[in-house]
């Protein structure tokens, strides 16, 4: 009876393995299949799950849970899992609930990739390098570069929560997934691009997300695609770098103002979803007015001042001070500094307000035309010396120039200069004031009459005068004569004798007679002669004292009118030293 109970159980085992085996298939093994089993307790941190074998298995209940989040189990509940083995050592069946998910899971994402089908996970950790994704039961990994189309910080919105992804790469013999989130974007991306590209028209207004920031402007994604907010469209204001505006992420109501279907650029506007501060900008700020403005940006060429925001003028360099000139924009105004200023001239097509800092000071030029004119004299310092003069510092902190011409009567400029020096204090006559020009004219020679003016009016061509020699030059000498005019008489014209026509036998000092052979008012030059008077003094002797034919002498005929010369010279001297005295 006992082999024969036991020969039917046997059967009965036999039978039970057979039909288990026939339901996995041809050559269908136990171990390593997903088998369903019923939950038949749950005793602390594992639940007992009978799967029809003669013995139980125990689960961990941590097996139950999903990525993230955990599973609430009853008992009787219907659960697929893993046969390891059919025995192990507490002689239990060894089952996996985290195996027959991936198992399951697997089998799926096969097919899904094999298709090319996008496959929805949750992000729910972080490994070195990327994300952990569960994909149902089998867990993928998400590299960093493929969490979105741009670089994220912070991901923590998507964690947890269920996403689309592209399987990139499966090997189950491994165990690895690779998984992507940006490509299942870029792919939608391009869906929504083509679908805003076609219906894109100028002035449609959008709201967008700045995506990059650059030098020249920021790129703003309106959903699917890209447009550029140029730093000029960003605001009526100055802004001289996008990032003052603007910051990555930051959503900003956007216009299309540009946009091209061949290139598909597409140029966007903030400003031109406000007003224009440049309507009727001719009578908010009408010409003679002032007001006071922010220096905004400073250039070789001036410094441009904000009026208010989106209304900035220029004021030149040359009306910025109305003494310091050839000097950078910058030595005189800072930026952000407050400044008054008057309004020069609106152009409301260009978009261009002139504006004036210095007319908002008082004109030294006018405070000096009203306080000097014309031949006053006053005391100044020379700055400079130049080619074309001395600049001599005034009143006012403003400059004033003597001309070469007018620094001597007698010299030329160029070598009358040589007597002055940077710093010395001269004494000037303020001759012509020019205050729309701002030019002064000074002269130092006008401080005393004009010597060559006194003596020509005293003087007359072929007229003997006594002068003194006043320098010895190779060719002559220079001489002055009546008030202190200058004459010059030529080596040959210094005597009838070639061996006496030597300059250098006269000595500065010396007393000369000579006859006037040349006035030139112009030039305001003298000429005179020795010769020429020697030669008048031999025909008026022979005229008076008879000639060689008669048998007088030559020597004897000079010899009388030289005396009589010298006699009535001698007079002459005696009454001047009368005068003198």
């Amino acid at each position: 009876m006992a082999v024969s109970e036991q020969s039917s159980s046997g059967e009965t085992a036999e039978s039970f393995a057979d039909l288990l085996n026939q339901s996995l298939g041809k050559g269908g093994r136990l171990e390593g299949a997903v088998l369903k089993g019923t939950i038949v307790s749950i005793d602390g941190d594992a639940a007992m799950v009978d799967v029809g074998l003669k013995a139980e298995g125990r689960i961990p209940l941590k097996e139950f849970e999903k990525a993230g989040e955990s599973e609430v189990l009853a008992l009787g509940d219907v659960v697929e899992v893993y046969l390891e083995r059919m025995e192990n050592r507490h002689g239990e069946v060894s089952l996996s609930r985290e195996k027959a998910r991936r198992e399951e899971a697997w089998t799926q994402l096969e097919k899904q990739y094999e298709a090319n089908e996008r496959v929805t996970g949750r992000i729910f950790g972080r490994v070195k390098g990327g994300f952990t994704v569960d994909l149902g039961g089998a867990v993928a990994f998400l590299p960093g570069s493929q969490v979105d189309i741009r670089p994220m910080r912070d991901i923590t919105p998507l964690m947890h929560t269920e996403q689309p992804f592209q399987i990139l790469k499966m090997d189950r013999s491994r165990g690895n997934i690779v998984v992507s989130r940006r490509a299942v974007l870029e792919e939608t991306r391009a869906e929504q691009r083509s679908e805003l590209v076609a219906s894109l028209k100028e002035g449609q207004i959008f709201t967008g997300l700045v995506k990059n920031i650059t030098d020249y402007g920021a790129f703003v994604d309106l959903g699917g695609v890209d447009g550029l907010l140029h730093v000029t469209d960003i605001s009526w204001r100055r802004i001289n770098h996008p990032t003052e505006a603007l910051n990555v992420g930051q959503q900003v109501q956007v216009q299309v103002i540009r946009f091209n279907p061949e290139t598909q650029r597409i140029s966007l506007g903030m400003k031109q979803l406000e007003a224009d501060p440049w309507d009727g900008v001719a009578a908010k700020y009408p010409v003679g007015a002032t007001y006071n403005g922010r220096v905004t940006n400073i250039t070789d060429y001036g410094a441009f001042v904000e009026l208010e925001p989106g209304i900035e003028g220029l004021v030149h360099v040359s009306e910025m001070s109305w003494t310091k000139k050839n000097v950078h924009p910058g030595k005189i105004v800072s930026t952000s500094q407050e400044v008054e200023v008057m309004v020069l001239d609106v152009d409301p097509v260009k978009r261009r307000v002139s504006l004036g800092l210095k007319q908002c000071l008082e004109n030294p030029w006018e405070d000096f035309a009203a306080k000097c004119p014309p031949d006053t004299e006053m005391e100044g310092e020379i700055k400079n010396i130049t080619e074309f003069g001395l600049f001599v510092g005034l009143p006012g902190e403003i400059d004033g120039m003597v001309h070469l011409s007018d620094i001597d009567w007698n010299r030329i400029g160029e070598d009358a200069v040589r007597d002055y020096a940077k710093g010395q204090v001269v004494k000037v006559k303020v001759l012509d004031v020019d205050v729309e020009k701002e030019r002064i004219s000074l002269g130092i020679k006008q401080l005393s009459d004009d010597p060559f003016a006194g003596t020509v009016d005293s003087i007359r061509k072929g007229e003997v005068i006594t002068c003194t020699v006043a320098a010895s030059v190779e060719n002559g000498i220079e001489v002055t004569l009546g008030d202190g005019a200058l004459g010059f008489i030529r080596k040959s014209e210094l005597s009838r004798e070639r061996s006496e026509q030597r300059p250098d036998r006269f000595a500065v000092g010396e007393k000369v007679d000579a006859k006037i052979t040349n006035i030139d008012k112009k030039t305001r030059r003298i000429t005179l002669s020795i010769k020429a008077r020697e030669m008048d003094e031999e025909k008026q002797a022979v005229a008076e004292y008879g000639s060689t034919e008669s048998g007088a002498s030559l020597g004897d005929i000079l010899g009388a009118a030289l005396n009589k010369a010298q006699a009535e010279r001698s007079k002459m001297a005696e009454g001047d030293a009368d005068t003198d005295k």
